[in-house]
């Protein structure tokens, strides 16, 4: 099946938008198919700022409506806990809330990004997809991430070589209880190195608190000529930090 197909057996649909490639590209194929479709984005401690800045420049770009839903991801014990399933707990949350809206605007379908080249052998929140009947249209038509990245660009998105984001609750080790404060202190310290001009990384946190800033083989060079200047930039967040285990030097 085709994307145009689909969209043509499902003209009306509301989409769980998150500003990455995948929703972006779904969102414009449904705009560009004629199917009358609303995008939803949930709002969490778990986003960071740009993303629903870059959701909003998307839809705008498509005249494609947004609903914007607030949800306080925190207040569910299984996301917060940060254990193995803390996505499953998560989805199940968002999706939850997602229906509901949707439906209350008269939406009897719901879609999300996920494409053909995502494992659902390893994304425990996938079993909350199905259990909520969310359907997902790249993957059903066998689009893996290399299509979507091609077919975006030729259809002239921004978000075509826009990098895989995971939310920010992936940063902490696994079974670290999740807070605001935590949240956002990993939201500012990715935000000081992206404005240094680095893309497609992570800072991750350990269970002893460490900020481990990862970056792609082709950074690493960079990164380790500037990391005491990089360091700097870690330490009003983060007390202790390494470059994929160089430690902080000590004048920092």
């Amino acid at each position: 099946m085709t994307l145009q197909a689909f969209f043509q057996a499902n003209p009306k649909a509301a989409i769980a938008f998150s500003g990455g490639a995948d929703s972006a590209f779904l969102l414009w194929a449904a705009a560009q198919y004629g199917c009358d479709v609303r995008a939803y984005y949930a709002h969490t401690a778990f986003q960071p700022a740009f993303e629903l800045a870059d959701a909003k420049q998307l839809a705008r770009s498509l005249q494609v409506p947004l609903t914007v839903l607030e949800i306080d991801i925190l207040s569910v014990p299984g996301a917060a806990a940060g254990g193995a399933d803390r996505c499953y707990y998560c989805k199940q949350a968002l999706f939850t809330q997602l229906w509901q809206d949707a439906r209350a605007d008269g939406f009897g379908l719901l879609l999300d990004g996920t494409n053909a080249s995502d494992d659902a052998g390893d994304r425990p929140g996938m079993r909350a997809l199905r259990e909520l009947e969310v359907r997902s249209p790249l993957r059903e038509c066998g689009l893996t991430k290399a299509d979507i990245r091609q077919q975006s660009r030729q259809a002239g998105l921004f978000t075509w070589d826009k990098p895989a984001y995971a939310c920010l609750a992936t940063r902490a080790a696994q079974g670290m209880p999740l807070d605001a404060a935590l949240l956002h202190r990993i939201e500012a310290a990715e935000d000081a190195l992206r404005a240094q001009g680095y893309s497609d990384f992570r800072v991750r946190v350990g269970a002893d608190g460490t900020a481990r800033f990862q970056v792609t083989a082709a950074q690493m060079p960079r990164a380790q000529r500037e990391w005491t200047a990089l360091a700097a930039q870690l330490a009003p967040w983060f007390d202790k930090s390494e470059l994929d285990g160089v430690p902080r030097p000590a004048s920092v």
